[in-house]
């Protein structure tokens, strides 16, 4: 992510400061910025770990930020598939269906579109850091990360 995130203080920076601060200075300036993984192996990674604590309302937008950093469609069911006979069934079976639901408001080919966008205007090298939930589904308004 470029510049300082402000996600905390937009979502609760009025009623816990603390935690905004927090989850500004410390979750998403630096343990998301942190090398060693990729963003894509980090949302994988959160993806699995909300999975598996049946966290829905977290996964949701975490379904769109795994999205923006080339996670696939087939990896994301993949992933919960395999959770399944780890996390437990209800935790796999409810995750997919709010991974389904979400995925209905953003058509494949919205998002393939603008990837091919992105990649024609960055090329390969350079970090260029686009929601591509913003890109494809303007009208989503459960979590605007950026």
């Amino acid at each position: 992510m470029t510049g300082k995130s402000t996600i905390g203080q937009r979502y609760y920076g009025d009623i816990a400061p603390g935690l905004a601060d927090y989850t500004d200075r410390v979750l998403f300036d630096d343990v998301w910025e942190r090398p060693g993984l990729s963003m894509r192996d980090k949302s994988l990674i959160t993806v699995s770990a909300l999975v598996s604590m049946y966290r829905l309302d977290a996964l949701e937008a975490h379904l769109k930020i795994a999205l923006d950093h080339g996670v696939t469609r087939e990896e994301l069911s993949s992933t919960i598939t395999h959770l399944a006979f780890y996390a437990g069934w209800p935790s796999a079976s409810s995750s997919i269906a709010r991974c389904a639901r979400y995925l209905k408001t953003c058509p494949r080919e919205t998002l393939a579109l603008a990837r091919q966008v992105l990649r024609h205007i960055c090329p390969s090298g350079l970090r260029l850091v686009v929601p591509l939930h913003l890109v494809a589904c303007p009208n989503d308004p459960v979590f605007k990360r950026f």
